[in-house]
């Protein structure tokens, strides 16, 4: 139910890296919120965030932070596999913060199923950060799909691109590269616009196939994953995620193309950005993990938007300023719940696995088939 007057927010961003001081700088900007408190353990970025959002409060120990009594919801921003750490203990608030947490909820799916486990019993609002769903194609696509414009969907096909920067990058942050696989971190985006469009459609079965020639032997990572995914009522999607093209590819970040046939239509969507292209003879400001090598941009492929005249642009912005007006006015979003985004979690897991055993598996898996060898 909508507030009949705006609630305040006392802000605690938990991760005071490249996200969190994005969304911090958007919510340093909104009237409602009137505390931010940071929580970051490199000393000098905390410093610098800190004075950039005129924060109230700054500690290394997200534990401390949370505990104060200012805070009324906490932004979980931290590196992707130490994000249950403190969403768990957000919830331990006796206030009940609201929570927007970066997706993963959790790298591990049994850590994931911890975490929702705590987020439900504890009946806060909890939310994950898929930040695609507030860009305006995917909106109006939702909105044909849903309206039943296409007729009754029978096939749904995604194939995304990215630049091995990200890739790399990611290696490079997470101890382990096995479950950062081109599904979990980036194909996962492409899963949940898809399963937003299918709702009311169960996945019973992925088969799925990857391959490493590039990012293998550099980083023990994976090149890409393909698959088919089967839904009860017999839709099929095929997907494709490779994250391992040449750093010269001139989208920085992500490049999708989308197909949804139908029994009454079609719907193609070409997210590839080579619409906006800028070629410069020195490397570029602002371009995500920018490469001094770099000399031609997809502009608008970083999926959080883009800096212009001083501020950022684009569905990150829309996403988080959609969440301070839920939490100030108690307005309905968009934006994918915990449950959804533990069940991405789970079905990129599903990928990952099939692609390991060389099968089909069937849907939901669950922490003990992710153990299975043969």
């Amino acid at each position: 139910m909508q507030a009949k007057h705006p609630q305040r927010i006392g802000l605690a961003i938990i991760g005071a890296g490249r996200v969190g001081l994005m969304r911090g700088e958007i919510a340093a900007r909104f009237p409602q919120v009137d505390w931010i408190g940071i929580a970051e353990i490199d000393a000098d970025r905390a410093r610098l965030v800190a004075e950039k959002l005129g924060a109230d409060f700054v500690t290394a120990d997200y534990r401390e932070l949370l505990r104060r009594p200012e805070v009324t919801a906490a932004l979980i921003s931290t590196v992707g596999h130490l994000h249950a750490g403190p969403t768990l203990a957000a919830l331990d608030n006796p206030n009940r913060i609201s929570l927007l947490i970066e997706k993963p909820i959790a790298n591990d799916l049994a850590q994931s199923e911890q975490v929702l486990k705590a987020i439900e019993e504890a009946g806060v609002d909890a939310l994950v950060g898929y930040t695609q769903r507030f860009r305006r194609r995917w909106l109006v696509a939702k909105d044909k799909v849903a309206r039943g414009e296409l007729g009754d969907i029978s096939t749904v096909t995604t194939r995304a691109f990215l630049n091995r920067m990200v890739a790399i990058n990611s290696y490079r942050r997470e101890p382990d590269p096995v479950p950062n696989s081109p599904m979990v971190i980036s194909g996962t985006h492409a899963l949940d616009i898809v399963m937003w469009m299918m709702e009311g459609r169960t996945p019973v079965e992925i088969d799925a196939r990857s391959v490493a020639k590039s990012l293998g032997p550099e980083c023990g990572g994976t090149d890409a994953t393909a698959g088919t995914m089967v839904f009860d009522d017999g839709t099929l999607y095929q997907s494709m995620v490779n994250w391992a093209l040449p750093v010269s590819w001139p989208g920085a970040v992500y490049g999708l193309e989308v197909g949804i046939v139908g029994t009454h239509g079609v719907m193609t969507i070409d997210d590839t950005h080579r619409d906006f292209v800028m070629a410069t003879a020195g490397p570029q400001d602002g371009a995500y993990l920018s490469d001094a090598s770099r000399r031609v941009d997809f502009v608008g492929s970083t999926p959080a938007g883009d800096f212009a005249l001083g501020e950022l642009r684009g569905p990150l912005h829309d996403e988080t300023q959609a969440w301070l007006t839920r939490l100030s006015m108690g307005v309905p979003t968009v934006h994918a719940t915990a449950a959804e985004g533990h069940h991405r979690l789970m079905l990129a897991k599903a990928y990952d696995l099939s692609a390991r055993l060389r099968r089909p598996v069937t849907l939901p898996v669950t922490p003990t088939d992710l153990r299975v060898t043969s």
